[in-house]
């Protein structure tokens, strides 16, 4: 499954390595068609609707006329409904919402003679709900990720019991230990991102330089692990942190290690510039 809508240009691709994909466009869908009748396949669709996070899908309004179009399409297989919640509006995944898809798949079923498989309510966000025992149960879907490999629900980023939130840990190794002012020395203007950033006068710090910077990873979603480090800034290629009340001594060449959170992990994994290792609970990888 494709668990994001896909692009028009690459409709061959997803025909070919994918069983099926969401969708929300009439003209995607045709084009989907297209590839899988080139491929002599048959491509199966969940359509999206958008019941109010407004991020993708179709307006409740227009779904019936959408799959009465999508259902005409050779290639091109209705197996579900699908919904996407807390993810731009943040608007939280709840019995009412979850009630409205269901009832919006049965609607689809009765108008066309259609039978889905999928009906595809959630994200990591609704694992309350249905731990609550509150999701209705033809919401048989889940597109579960966050929560799988950070160990957090999404609406308030509990830890979710019996999971690990360290599951994944980025290094960064020491470049530079000086002592310099808490404060820029001189005239100031805009940072190299187009901020302001404000300091606090802390009078002279231990200053630690690490090469870890934004381009690599969303600075503010990383935790130190090592206590007494906080993050201070960064800029293009550097992570700047305040070593002072470290409980450690570090040295040139040591590493500092950081907890990511979703923001951080999705730009770090997708950086070609940071190195991936997966560890096992009884291997270490010297670097």
């Amino acid at each position: 499954m494709m668990v994001r809508i896909p692009a028009i240009s690459t409709v061959d691709a997803v025909v070919e390595k994918v069983d099926v994909s969401l969708n929300s466009e009439f003209g995607v869908m045709e084009a989907l068609s297209d590839a899988a009748q080139r491929h002599n396949r048959i491509h199966d669709v969940i359509v999206m609707v958008d019941l109010g996070d407004l991020r993708e899908g179709v307006w409740p309004d227009d779904l019936v006329s959408l799959v009465r179009a999508a259902i005409a399409l050779p290639g091109i297989r209705i197996k579900g409904l699908g919904t996407n919640l807390a993810c731009f509006g943040g608007v939280v995944p709840g019995a009412e919402n979850m009630r409205g898809l269901v009832e919006l798949a049965v609607e689809i079923e009765q108008t066309f003679g259609l039978t889905l498989e999928w009906i595809s309510g959630i994200n990591s966000s609704g694992l309350e709900l249905i731990a609550a025992g509150k999701m209705p149960a033809r919401i048989n879907h889940a597109r579960i990720g966050e929560a799988i490999l950070l160990g957090r629900e999404t609406t308030q980023r509990k830890p979710w019991p019996d999971t690990f939130q360290d599951a994944f840990v980025i290094h960064a190794e020491i470049l530079e230990i000086k002592n310099k002012p808490s404060l820029p020395v001189g005239d100031r203007g805009e940072d190299a991102f187009g901020g302001l950033p404000q300091f606090e006068d802390r009078g002279v710090v231990l200053r630690g330089l690490l090469n870890l910077g934004r381009e690599d990873v969303d600075v503010a979603g990383l935790t130190p692990r090592e206590p007494g480090i906080s993050i201070v800034g960064a800029s293009s290629g550097y992570l700047i942190v305040d070593m002072t009340a470290a409980t450690a001594a570090f040295r040139i060449g040591d590493e500092l290690s950081f907890v990511p959170n979703y923001s951080a992990l999705v730009a770090a994994m997708t950086s070609e510039y940071v190195k991936k290792y997966p560890l096992s609970k009884d291997l270490r990888v010297d670097r």
